[in-house]
């Protein structure tokens, strides 16, 4: 090729397609045989650390632990595919319950720990549940009180067992034969359902995305991967088991590297959190963008020792830049990556790299995973170009069954060639690098103008009193939307729309400028993390005094 035609070429953008080529095969087990390749490799190096219930486990100890589960399952005559629910914060049990279900064929339906009975009913009664581990009481929350207020309405519940009680040790105490077992082990393929995870979407019910042992093992393992964890790493996990970033990118990418998972306490708490990664010698720590930032404003912060810190994952919502930059200078994770995903693709698709340019590991969500596919595409579903803003779609090994007896749902997301939309916009660099520029329902449309809020966030996130930013579209009859943010403030710090107005004026383009700000001392959030911004828009219309649109009334 000549100069002058290879610098043509080079002007021309490729498509936003990248596919994750690896050397490193996907793992064709199951989690259960996964987990006693981990024993035999690793037998004394401590496999759970539960700092709540003062519980630690070996490698050794945690087989025979999940073992002994397993045949209490079988015992009480739980079949393959059955399904089996658990509602708690997160505890030790729940790590062998994820385990012990797995090794048995079981289905463990993850239950959110915030349901109340409504949502409760919908989720065992959805699944077919036959049973429930759950805790009796946690905090303000009396869970054995919601079952019975509910339980005639369960058509296929038999049984329910509470942590932390006869109930279970009575249950563990039965056990079937250690042949029964094998057997069971022996007729389990890595393709079998293991896993349905109830997705909090914001209208109507939940859907159950069902995951396989070879979705979420081969994601786990890659994660980890990602993150160089090995035998000697201790990961810190205050984010939830009922959603894939505990039970996946915390559980089994630890215990398929021989790496220790530390339970810091039953729901996350910044300063126990902290105190765990210093106490425990923790090398890695995860946790979605308001963990972080909740534990960078702690008053101490300076009191805890971190320097063991190496790596981590920030993930579950768009992370802030210069929180980010926090964590790398301030907390010594200097090989810290994000990841992106949704729990109906296992959840992972994208991470940054330890060894990605600083720049790249602050602005984007990485590159596509090894054995996975990613595009952007336009409305019309065809692939722009790179640098151009579109959906993202993934395939591959990770992306779910479906949702659970609901095809419907499932052929709206995931479409005949395999492709599952996330519903999320983003743009992908030249190298392959993905920007998430939010949900494509969170774009506000301003007078015909697009706002993308995270670009409003980030530069909000720049203003020395504001601590956390979310920026929301409200409705408004002039311009049809108009631009609002909610903010959280340093102790002592005041905050008014003429102030934060001022501090984006000839900084940003005037029709993103936020024309309303609600000062807040939290955002309202799911369990996981997420800010819940549906509810921030009809709580903004209340508190704003504003005229709802008619799809809003």
């Amino acid at each position: 090729m000549s100069g002058a035609a290879e610098r043509a070429s080079s002007t021309i953008s490729l498509p936003a397609y990248a596919s994750g080529g690896s050397l490193v095969a996907l793992l064709g087990e199951t989690i259960g045989e996964n987990l006693r390749h981990s024993v035999a490799r690793w037998p004394k190096n401590e496999a759970l650390v539960d700092l709540g219930e003062g519980e630690r486990y070996t490698y050794e100890a945690l087989d025979a632990a999940v073992d002994g589960l397993a045949r209490s399952l079988l015992a009480a005559g739980m079949a393959q595919g059955d399904r089996v629910a658990v509602w708690s914060p997160n505890r030790w049990e729940w790590v062998l319950l994820q385990y012990a279900t797995a090794r048995v064929g079981v289905i463990l339906v993850n239950v959110n720990p915030a349901y109340r009975t409504h949502e409760l009913r919908y989720a065992l009664n959805q699944s077919g549940s036959r049973m429930l581990f759950a805790v009796p009481t946690f905090k303000t929350s009396d869970y054995r009180a919601m079952v019975e207020a509910v339980r005639d309405e369960l058509t296929s519940l038999e049984r329910v067992v509470y942590f932390g009680t006869e109930d279970w040790t009575s249950f563990s105490d039965a056990m079937s034969d250690t042949a029964a077992l094998a057997r069971r082990e022996s007729e389990l393929s890595f393709d079998d359902p293991i896993n349905i995870q109830y997705t909090s979407g914001t209208t109507g019910s939940p859907k159950g995305a069902t995951l396989t042992h070879h979705n979420i093992l081969n994601n786990a393992f890659f994660v980890g991967e990602g993150c160089r964890l090995d035998d000697q790493d201790r990961v810190c996990v205050p984010v939830p088991f009922y959603h894939c970033f505990g039970m996946v990118m915390g559980n089994l990418a630890c215990t398929s590297h021989g790496a220790t998972i530390v339970i810091p306490a039953p729901s996350f708490e910044p300063a126990a959190t902290l105190r765990a990664v210093a106490n425990e010698r923790c090398t890695s720590l995860l946790g979605v963008p308001t963990m972080f930032i909740a534990e960078l404003a702690l008053a101490d912060f300076a009191d805890y020792d971190l320097s063991t810190l190496r790596t981590g994952i920030m993930a579950g919502s768009p992370c802030p830049t210069e929180v980010m930059r926090r964590c790398i200078n301030d907390m010594h994770m200097s090989e810290v990556t994000i990841c992106y995903g949704m729990t109906e693709t296992s959840p992972v698709s994208t991470q940054t790299a330890a060894d990605d340019p600083v720049e790249k590991r602050v602005s984007t969500v990485g590159r596509v995973m090894p054995h996975v596919e990613v595009k952007i595409v336009d409305p019309n579903g065809l692939v722009v170009r790179r640098g151009e803003k579109g959906e993202l779609c993934t395939r591959g090994y990770s992306v779910m069954l479906g949702y659970w007896e609901n095809p419907e749902k499932t052929a709206e997301a995931v479409d005949e060639a395999g492709w599952m939309h996330t519903g999320d916009l983003a743009t992908m660099d030249e190298d392959g690098y993905v920007d998430i520029g939010g949900r494509i329902k969170d774009l506000i449309i301003r007078g015909g103008e697009n706002v993308y809020p995270r670009e409003v966030e980030e530069y909000l996130y720049t203003h020395p009193d504001i601590i956390d930013v979310q920026v929301i579209g409200v409705p408004d009859e002039r311009y049809g939307e108009e631009v609002a943010a909610w903010v959280v403030v340093r102790d002592g710090a005041t905050m008014d729309v003429d102030v934060l107005r001022a501090f984006c004026a000839e900084k940003i383009a005037r029709h993103k400028i936020p024309r309303y700000v609600v000062v807040v001392d939290e955002f309202p959030m799911t369990v996981t993390g997420k800010v819940r911004k549906i509810e921030m828009r009809k709580q903004s219309v209340e508190l704003l005094g504003l005229t709802p649109r008619a799809t809003e009334g």
